[in-house]
């Protein structure tokens, strides 16, 4: 069989384009060449649904997240060498919490948007709240979106918010972003790193993680430190997942895993999927996007030897990140998909990492 013979629908972890579309100034549904995901580019691209992430940037600082900072007017050799450009590279300078209200209403706004969204597709796309729902857009070709909250900032010290959230179809949430809020405290733009640093959850941190598992909300742990992810593998019911992270024995950013944690993860029958960002793919930490799609391959042999063909999925970080050159954008998607076929992965396992593993993970921590 030809390595371009057959399109695998994918089902993409992470997405920051709730956020990026009003900055960006696009439209969801022309194609274009701002941004990372249209509709027309993901049907190109064989992308069948993803997670959207609902973030909330600082007031005081909205150019926001660092990760996906490739401005032009920046040092070249400090870019390439991926030295840190924001105050989130080190505890020292993260900023002061946000206020529960400024959270609350940027929230709202952006769940708005993920809802209009899905209404002026007029069928193409649907918020989905189940896996079953998941796996029927995939079949049927409706570009399938969970609703996910990327930093619980916009939830009370009640979690009254969080009962709102989750009847609006929220069914992910990230505890921590990489800065600290009142349940617990993200990991920096850091390398080379790890991510052992600050305190592990608060005690209301701990009381979010079982009111999550009592609601079957998935908990994301990639921007959480490494206490705080140790805290939610002692008290969480549910498989652990990082929806967009990789492996720091390949990269040691300290937003990717060490061996320990993924095999947490494993242990779990959980899931990692594959943070497309350059920084946190090159064992260099840079950012220059002119990569071999082989450096992601170093990172999927990892996982799949450490987690098994069942744990080890896709979460982009498209409209967030900077992407490796021969992806570009949900167009380029394939791509990867016939890098793995000729780095010797068979269709099952293809499959696996593509959407189904995703599927399997939901199904377990939602319910079917």
């Amino acid at each position: 069989m030809s390595p371009h013979a057959t399109v695998v629908p994918v089902f993409d972890g992470h997405n920051d384009t709730l956020l990026d579309l009003p900055a960006s100034k696009r439209s969801f549904f022309d194609h274009g060449e701002k941004g990372h995901i249209d509709l027309p580019r993901a049907r190109i691209g064989g992308l069948a649904g993803g997670m959207f992430a609902v973030f909330v940037p600082d007031p005081k600082d909205p150019d926001q997240p660092d990760s996906s900072d490739d401005s032009e007017d920046e040092d070249d050799t400090a870019a390439s060498l991926g030295a840190p450009r924001s105050r989130y590279a080190s505890v020292e300078t993260m900023p002061e919490p946000m206020s529960l209200e400024y959270a609350q209403r940027y929230a709202m706004n952006t769940i708005a948007r993920f809802y209009r969204l899905e209404r002026e597709s007029a069928g193409q796309a649907k918020a989905c709240r189940t896996a079953a729902e998941i796996r029927s857009c995939i079949e049927n070709g409706i570009l399938a979106m969970e609703l996910h909250m990327e930093g619980a900032e916009a939830i009370d010290p009640d979690l009254d918010a969080l009962d709102l959230y989750h009847a609006a179809g929220l069914r992910s949430l990230g505890i921590c972003w990489s800065r600290p809020n009142r349940f617990g405290h993200g990991v920096p733009f850091a390398f080379p790193s790890t991510g052992d640093v600050g305190p592990g959850l608060s005690a209301l941190g701990i009381e979010l993680v079982k009111a999550c598992n009592a609601l079957r909300i998935m908990i994301d742990m990639s921007h959480l430190n490494e206490k705080g992810f140790w805290d939610v593998a002692k008290h969480s019911k549910a498989p652990l997942v990082c929806t967009h992270s990789n492996v720091h024995e390949v990269c040691p950013s300290a937003r990717n895993l060490t061996a320990r944690q993924l095999d947490a993860i494993r242990d779990s029958d959980g899931l990692v999927g594959l943070n497309f960002h350059v920084g946190f793919l090159r064992p260099d930490g840079g950012r220059n996007p002119d990569i071999a799609l082989q450096v992601m391959l170093d990172h999927l042999d990892v996982l799949l030897e450490r987690l098994g063909p069942t744990r080890v999925a896709l979460g982009s970080d498209y409209d967030g990140a900077t992407m490796p050159g021969p992806i570009k954008d949900a167009a380029g998607l394939q791509s990867l998909i016939v890098a793995m076929r000729e780095h010797g992965y068979d269709e099952t396992v293809i499959r696996q990492i593509a959407h189904e593993n995703w599927l399997r993970v939901f199904a377990l921590t939602w319910g079917a």
